[in-house]
């Protein structure tokens, strides 16, 4: 608080030449401890002319959002990058604060007494509807739902998927589509060497599925996969790969868009498309189908209320007027027999206690990072966002990367410009008193890396890389062991 020429107290936004010095500390919160949050955390201690201390909050028990929820057990190589954010932890002026929700446990404005910057990272944390007759069926899920479960997420693991049908389809052709059909065609043996849920890894042990189905509405040339991912379905050790021929070859509009496109990448998909159109089976166990040109229009139930069909409809592509190729349904329509539906046709942000919401785009509405009070609005002084809930879902794990120094960039010119609100009680033990008393059982970073070499020492015997802890009360038991 600042006192007028007269003495009387003013409400002002301030920021003194000291700030960010070690005498007083740039003082920054981070919610959300996925790629998108420490990334951030990274970029603001990495700067060499500012001292900053990076708190960084997790609802969950443990760290890493997305690399340990969200990436597939059997892609190993990419949560490496979780041996880069250990380098954030450890260095000066880092903290973690898991197990802490910030919204109910701790408000943002009571965080704004102890902070210069608050910044949400939290992702987009649901799964956009198809809007068609049946999507709330019996065995029809979304593609988040079987993720977080097969990957241990604790607030999934009590969830059900029925795995005792013959086919499945999975609605969506982008990584996360492919992971999931991936997962349902893999052997338990290529499983067992994995990270999976112990749970989910017994559950698919005994599945019965033997037709698998990834259904994209638009053509070969538009799908979202990569060419990594879509050339391992065809290296499946228990599932044969399919394509229709006649959906893969390019109409008009598609030929002339890639023979004027210059990305190898998205002529070297197509080859891997051909090549499977050519495949031969070789008779294994499962088989795995692209299709494309096809979009739900219905799931079909039984007297039980349970999916045993999908209607499809074929599609042709034209112009959207904007430079790009749309789906437009034709009177042709077809029924898959599928038991089991997985959505994955794209994600939306939700709504953040405290913060205003851009509920058509899913995101806080923001410009460069800084939140603004309404779309087009005025910033909010020291709050920012970073990775999807700021530009939407898209990209990879490294675009958020880009994403954070650009909201990095922003926080410091807010510094520079004295635009960042002086916290009353800047002092991080007063912080951690503050917390504490809110989350009596608070996460540190020393608690996470306890639980991390439990969850190794528990996989070794088993060729295994880490054997999860899939609950709260199991990985609060394991920490306290004496009880």
């Amino acid at each position: 608080m600042i006192m007028d020429p007269k003495g009387k107290r003013k409400n002002q936004l301030t920021h003194t030449a000291s700030s960010g010095t070690a005498d007083q500390p740039l003082r920054v919160a981070v919610v959300g401890s996925g790629p998108a949050g420490f990334f951030v955390a990274q970029s603001l201690l990495a700067k060499t002319d500012l001292v900053v201390t990076v708190d960084l909050y997790e609802r969950l028990l443990t760290p890493f959002g997305l690399v340990r929820f969200g990436v597939a057990p059997d892609h190993e190589e990419i949560k490496r990058v979780a041996r880069q954010f250990d380098k954030v932890a450890a260095k000066p002026g880092f903290r973690f604060f898991g197990n802490v929700d910030v919204g109910s446990d701790v408000t943002l404005d009571e965080l704004k007494s102890y902070y210069h910057i608050i910044c949400f990272t939290t992702g987009a944390q649901t799964d956009r509807r198809m809007g068609i007759p049946g999507e709330d069926l019996a065995r029809s899920h979304t593609a988040t739902e079987f993720v977080a479960w097969y990957n241990g997420h604790p607030e999934y693991q009590d969830c059900q998927f029925d795995l005792s049908v013959e086919r499945v389809a999975v609605v969506g052709v982008g990584n996360v589509a492919v992971d999931v059909a991936r997962i349902l065609s893999r052997t338990a043996e290529e499983l067992s060497t994995t990270d999976i849920a112990d749970y989910a890894l017994k559950t698919l042990r005994q599945s019965r599925v033997k037709e698998v189905y990834i259904l994209g509405r638009r053509g070969p040339a538009q799908a979202a996969f990569t060419n990594p991912e879509v050339k391992e379905l065809g290296e499946l050790a228990g599932a044969d790969i399919r394509v229709l021929e006649d959906e893969i070859v390019l109409d008009p509009l598609s030929s002339a868009e890639v023979e004027q496109s210059d990305d190898r990448k998205l002529h070297r998909k197509l080859e891997i498309l051909r090549e499977f159109g050519v495949h031969s089976p070789a008779g294994k166990r499962r088989t795995l189908t692209i299709r494309f040109l096809v979009s739900p229009v219905e799931l079909v139930g039984n007297q039980d209320g349970q999916v045993v069909g999908l209607r499809v409809v074929r599609n042709r592509l034209v112009e959207d007027g904007r430079g790009g190729l749309r789906a437009e349904a034709t009177d042709q329509s077809e029924l898959l027999p599928v038991g089991l539906v997985f959505r994955s046709v794209g994600y939306h942000g939700v709504p953040l206690a405290g913060l205003p919401f851009d509920h058509k785009r899913g995101v806080v509405p923001n410009e460069l990072g800084r939140v603004l009070a309404s779309p087009g609005g005025a910033p909010m002084p020291g709050v920012y966002v970073s990775g999807w809930i700021k530009r939407g879902p898209s990209g990879v794990i490294g675009t958020n990367k880009r994403d954070a120094v650009e909201t990095v960039k922003a926080m410091l010119e807010d510094l520079a410009l004295g635009k960042l609100p002086s916290p009353a009680h800047p002092e991080p033990a007063t912080l951690e008193s503050f917390v504490r008393q809110r989350q009596s059982a608070m996460i540190t970073y020393a608690d996470w890396q306890r639980i991390n070499q439990l969850e190794i020492a528990r996989g070794e015997p088993q060729g295994r890389p880490r054997v999860k802890f899939t609950s709260t009360e199991e990985i609060l038991a394991a920490l306290n062991p004496e009880g």
